[in-house]
């Protein structure tokens, strides 16, 4: 293996570029969707190589549960630095464990306690608070998905603002952005140079949701004006993996796309573009971790089962 092991905690690097240029340059759909895979796809390979790194440098470890035969010199010369590397990747794989399981357990009961919340009011799309705090998101789970928003955030909104508030909430439920949300923030727990793409894609699923609600207002404007409005007044979402009207990204950007003509729907941009080159470079890196890890894994598991005594 040597040190193509390590690649895969690196090439989360090769994705930063496209962080940006695809918040300005590619449809909000087509980059949640490449932007989430990349991170999805490098978290994955960069969580295997810390196993393995782990499994090879520890092996020697007195104590250990590992078979003997693991802690051959044969086997440790697979890593490079094998011992200190190999020790210093125990810590940071429970770390990365760890922290996503927080992350993930902090979704669970956030969204269990919204719906028990919701518990004492009709199961309709749209759930209404009496509450003093404005604010409104999306909620999925439970047995329907719901649009909550308090009287306070309507009290704000002209009639035609709450149209475009419903159709921004609704959108969020329809392509499921709270799994996209999720999704990054797991990846950025399990390697922190994909934090951008977490920026990135909590960004372009708002702007998704925005033009669609644009789409089925009629209006781009007064969806612009709805989001001004909300974002004056609101105290946002209860996590950052429930999508709202005046939820994550900069607001005047979201402002401003809607103000401007509506982005083109190419879903992949040519190569002869600056976001072209990047993309194609972020979905490459994502391609040659996967098949590093996959040649690492495959170049582990026949060494420790020759190793292994039948």
């Amino acid at each position: 293996m040597g040190v193509f092991v390590f690649l895969p905690l690196v090439l989360p690097l090769t994705a930063w570029p496209i962080a940006r240029l695809a918040e300005q340059h590619l449809h909000p759909r087509a980059a949640t969707r490449l932007l989430t895979g990349v991170a999805a796809v490098m978290a994955a390979c960069s969580t295997l190589c810390l196993a393995l790194v782990m499994v090879v440098g520890t092996a020697q470890l007195p104590g250990n549960p590992l078979p003997d035969g693991w802690s051959d010199p044969e086997v440790r010369a697979a890593v490079p630095y094998d011992e200190v590397v190999g020790k210093a990747a125990i810590p940071a794989l429970v770390a990365v464990l760890v922290a996503c399981g927080r992350t993930w357990w902090r979704h669970a009961r956030v969204r269990r306690r919204a719906h028990r919340a919701l518990a004492g009011l009709r199961d309709t799309e749209v759930a209404v608070l009496p509450d003093a705090a404005p604010y409104a998101y999306a909620l999925p789970g439970g047995r329907r998905d719901r649009v909550v928003v308090t009287t306070a955030m309507l009290d704000c909104l002209e009639p035609a603002e709450r149209r475009a508030l419903f159709a921004h909430e609704r959108a969020h439920l329809a392509a499921r952005h709270h799994r996209f949300l999720l999704t990054v923030r797991l990846a950025a727990q399990a390697n922190p140079f994909l934090r951008p793409l977490r920026t990135a894609v909590s960004y372009t699923a708002e702007r998704w949701a925005d033009e669609d609600a644009a789409r089925t207002v009629g209006s781009r404007r007064t969806v612009a004006r709805a989001i001004g409005k909300a974002a004056l007044v609101s105290r946002g979402t209860p996590s950052a993996t429930l999508a709202g009207l005046a939820a994550a990204g900069p607001v005047p950007r979201r402002v401003a796309a809607l103000l401007g003509p509506a982005p083109a729907a190419r879903t992949w941009p040519s190569l002869f573009t600056a976001v072209g080159v990047a993309a194609w470079g972020a979905a490459t890196g994502a391609v040659v971790s996967a098949m590093s890890s996959a040649n690492s894994a495959v170049t582990m598991v026949l060494i420790l089962h020759a190793a292994t005594p039948l």
